[in-house]
C-alpha cells in the first residue's frame, strides 16, 4: 500500500500544471531573457517586460543575454539558463525561443516577437506560450502596390532563420497571385545585408523588409543601398524606421508587445499554465510615413494614409 501511495504521489506531481516556483531562498523569481540581437524593437521588448513586472510588484531577478544573431550562441544561452536554475525563460525572436523550447520541458518558456509560431515549432507545447507579431503581408503588399505600382519587389531575408524564410515565402506567394515578381536575396548575418540589397536593386521597383530580425538590425545599411539606387523602401517595423529613408512602415508597437509578454509572465507566476495561454496575437497596426522620402522619390502619399499615420516625418 505504501508503495502504491508513493506511485500515486509521483503521478499527481507529474500532472500538476507547469508554473514558476521561485527561488526558495530569496522568494524572488529568476527570469532568463534571451534576445537574438540588439535592435530597437527587440530592445523595447526587453525593457517593457522588466517595466511591466516591476510595476506589477513582482520580485524578479533577471539574467539578460544577447545571442548577437548566432544560433549556436542562442543554444548556449539556453543551457546557461538551465544550469542557473531559472524559473521562467523568455525568448525574444524566433531562434532564441526555439533554443529555449528545445532545452526546457519542465519550466515555462515564453516567447515574444515570433512571427510564424507553427512553422517555428512552438505551437502546442505544454510549457510554451507567448506573443506573435504575425505580419499582415497582404496588407503590406497592397500598400506597396498602391504607392508604386511595382511589378518587381525586392526582399532581403535571413536564410538561417525560420521567421525570415516564412516571411519571404509568404510574400512570394502573394506576389505570384497578383502577377508581381519577388526578387529575393539571402543573407547569413547583418553584415551581408547591404551587399545583398545592392545585388538586386537594379532589378526591382521597390524593396520590402519584413520583421526579419537580422535584416532589420541592418536597416540603415539597407536604406542606404535603396537610396543610392533610388528604390523606395517599405518596412514592417516602425520602431527601426526612424533615422532612415524608409518610405512607409506598417508595424506593431513593440513596447506594447512586451507589456503583453509581461502580463503572460505574471499570469504564469500566479499559477496559470502556459498550455492554457497558448499564442496571443498583436492586432493594432501602426503606420509610419516619411514625407521627406516621399518627396525625394516623387511619390504622393494619399490623404487617407496620412490621416491614419501614427508617425509622420516631415522635416522639409
Amino acid at each position: 500500500m505504501k508503495k502504491l501511495m508513493i506511485i500515486l504521489s509521483i503521478i499527481a506531481l507529474a500532472m500538476m500544471p507547469i508554473a514558476a516556483q521561485g527561488n526558495t531562498e530569496t522568494g524572488s523569481i529568476r527570469i532568463g531573457i534571451s534576445k537574438l540581437l540588439a535592435h530597437p524593437a527587440l530592445d523595447a521588448i526587453e525593457s517593457g517586460i522588466k517595466d511591466y513586472l516591476a510595476d506589477a510588484g513582482i520580485d524578479a531577478v533577471f539574467d539578460t543575454q544577447n545571442a548577437n544573431g548566432e544560433i549556436s550562441t542562442a543554444a548556449s544561452i539556453a543551457k546557461l539558463f538551465r544550469d542557473e536554475g531559472c524559473d521562467i525563460v523568455v525568448g525574444i525572436a524566433t531562434p532564441t525561443a526555439q533554443a529555449l523550447a528545445n532545452t526546457f520541458e519542465d519550466i515555462p518558456v515564453v516567447f515574444a516577437s515570433v512571427t510564424d509560431v507553427p512553422t517555428a515549432g512552438l505551437e502546442g507545447i505544454d510549457n510554451v506560450c507567448g506573443v506573435s507579431d504575425a505580419v499582415p503581408l497582404e496588407e503590406h503588399f497592397r500598400m506597396i502596390e498602391r504607392l508604386t505600382d511595382a511589378k518587381r519587389i525586392g526582399m532581403v531575408y535571413t536564410s538561417g532563420e525560420a521567421n525570415g524564410i516564412s516571411l519571404m515565402e509568404g510574400m512570394k506567394a502573394i506576389c505570384e497571385e497578383n502577377g508581381v515578381e519577388l526578387i529575393s536575396a539571402a543573407v547569413a548575418n547583418s553584415a551581408e545585408v547591404k551587399m545583398a540589397a545592392q545585388s538586386i536593386t537594379d532589378r526591382i521597383d521597390a524593396m520590402y523588409v519584413a520583421t526579419d530580425n537580422t535584416v532589420v538590425s541592418a536597416i540603415s545599411a539597407l536604406s542606404d543601398a535603396c537610396t543610392e539606387a533610388q528604390v523606395p523602401l517599405f518596412s514592417a517595423d516602425t520602431t527601426s524606421a526612424s533615422g532612415t529613408n524608409v518610405l512607409v512602415a506598417g508595424g506593431f508597437d513593440y513596447y506594447a508587445s512586451c507589456l503583453l509578454t509581461g502580463r503572460l509572465i505574471q499570469e504564469i507566476i500566479e499559477g496559470k499554465s502556459p498550455a492554457d495561454i497558448g499564442t496571443v496575437f498583436l492586432e493594432d497596426l501602426e503606420l509610419y510615413i516619411n514625407m521627406d522620402t516621399a518627396e525625394m522619390f516623387g511619390i504622393t502619399i494619399p490623404e487617407d494614409m496620412i490621416e491614419k499615420a501614427a508617425y509622420i516625418i516631415d522635416e522639409e
